[in-house]
Parts: structure tokens; sequence; C-alpha cells
């Protein structure tokens, strides 16, 4: 099985470049909220993540989103939003029935209300430590619980890990998500609980065990850069400050490095960057 990785941009957040890589200038720039749509050929369409949506803006516009807003300022142009992205496409929002969660930070959740069809596929490592979180203590993990669908609990599906085949090692656990070898997550928690990656099978007769030719990493936010990820570049350390779990971040971004080195053919689409082009 192979599966269409088709990259996509849902809005943008502000942030100081300096913050996000350690020696880059302290200059305000724009980072892309990415998610992607996988086109896989029983499953059909399927997202991973889905960037910003209309109720992020309208949650920064009340208390204790205004927090948010405030130390990530936020754009989204209607031509982003995932309804416009995927009528471009030949697609609505009802052809999704299934999206993979990577994390519940708002700009990889932003649109979920928008996706009424669909399931919601995640590591419950990453909600169990923020279900219960509301007002300013959400705001600090960079969740907003409204962002939610009313109905989350209920369309949950919950990853199964297992022992990973050898050709995902350093990453001892993944889960086989449709059970066909063609999309796989791996957990890289840190940035935040539970969050995931995907390595997809996007090539014919791609093999986990070889350079990584035909398989592309969607690596969320294990870095905030492709070239920070592929060589080692740290954040600032204030940056540190934000994550869940800073050791665990390390060991993730390590991990998935080291995964690369051994892969080097593979792609990588990191979400707040622009996605590298394929190596095949």
């Amino acid at each position: 099985m192979t599966v269409r990785v088709v990259p996509l941009t849902a809005g943008a957040c502000l942030n100081v470049a300096a913050l996000t890589e350690r020696g880059a200038p302290w200059r305000v720039r724009e980072y892309p909220a990415g998610y992607a749509l996988l086109l896989h050929p029983s499953r059909g369409p399927v997202l991973f993540d889905c960037g910003y949506g209309p109720a992020v803006l309208q949650a920064m516009r009340r208390w204790p989103g205004l927090l948010y807003g405030a130390v990530t300022p936020v754009r989204l142009p209607a031509s982003q939003t995932v309804p416009a992205a995927l009528a471009r496409l030949g697609l609505t929002p009802a052809d999704i029935r299934q999206v993979i969660v990577s994390h519940l930070h708002a700009d990889h959740v932003g649109a979920l209300r928008q996706l009424t069809a669909a399931t919601f596929v995640l590591d419950p490592a990453a909600y169990t430590p923020l279900r219960g979180l509301r007002g300013v203590q959400a705001v600090r993990r960079a969740y907003l619980p409204d962002l939610l669908p009313p109905d989350f609990d209920d369309r949950l599906s919950p990853l199964t890990f297992q022992a990973s085949p050898p050709g995902l090692a350093p990453f001892e656990w993944a889960a086989d998500i449709y059970g066909d070898g063609s999309v796989w997550a791996v957990p890289v928690p840190g940035h935040a609980p539970g969050m995931i990656a995907l390595v997809v099978r996007t090539q014919p007769g791609a093999a986990l065990e070889g350079s990584g030719e035909g398989l592309t990493v969607l690596a969320s936010d294990v870095a905030y850069s492709v070239r920070a990820l592929r060589e080692g570049l740290e954040a600032h350390p204030l940056t540190h400050l934000t994550f869940f779990n800073a050791t665990q971040e390390r060991q993730s971004r390590a991990r998935l490095r080291q995964w690369l080195q051994r892969h080097p053919r593979a792609r990588v689409i990191v979400s707040h960057d622009l996605p590298e082009p394929d190596h095949g």
C-alpha cells in the first residue's frame, strides 16, 4: 500500500526567529500552521492535523484566549481555511472521516469542529494530562479546550502501540495505523504530551529497512524547521520552558534525527516550515 501526501497550510503564527533556532536573528517571522492530506487507497482522504480554524480566532477574542493571541498572534486568511483548501482539491469537510492528531496544541486542532464526520486518532497520552485543564492553565499549555468538538471523547480512536519493526529503530514502539504498513505512528513526546510523528510509504516498494527513499516523515513539532531537525540545531533555552517536558523533547528529537541519518533519502515535513522537496 502507498499513500499520497499533500502538504497544506491553515494560517500562520508570528514568533521571534531567535526563540525557535539558537543563533537566528531577533526578528519576528511568520510560521505556517502546516498539516497534511493523506490519500490512502482504501481509507480515502485522511488529515494529519488541521492547522488553525475560525474557532481559534473566536477563542482569542475572549479571556483567557486573549493571552494566547497576545503571545502567539495568528493570521488565517479565508483562502487558507480547511474547507477552502479541501474545495480546491475537490473535497468537502464531510469527506474527511478520520483525522490523525499529532497533539492537541491549538495550531494543530483549530479546525476540528469543522470536521463533523471525522473520528480522531491519537495517542491517549496526548489528552489525559490536558483534559481537565481550563483557563490560564490550559493556555499555558497552548491548549484551548473550546476548540474540541463537544463529542470529542465519543469520537476518539486511541492508537495502540506495539514493539516497532527493525526499520523504525531507534523507536521502540510504533503503531501500524491501518495494519498494512503504509502509515506508522511513532511517539515523540516532549514538545507536547503524547505527540506523534508519522512515517508514510509514498512509493511502491519503499522499505523501512532501506535508504528512506519513498518514505515521508510528518514530523509535527519535533523541530521548528527541517534544517534544525536534520542538523540537530537547538531552540533557544527560553523556548525549552514552554515544552511539556524538555528532557523528553530533546530525546524525541535526537531519536528522530538518528532515524533520518539511517534513512537519508526520506522526505521530511515539519509543521512550521516549508515542506522538504521529494527526494524521489
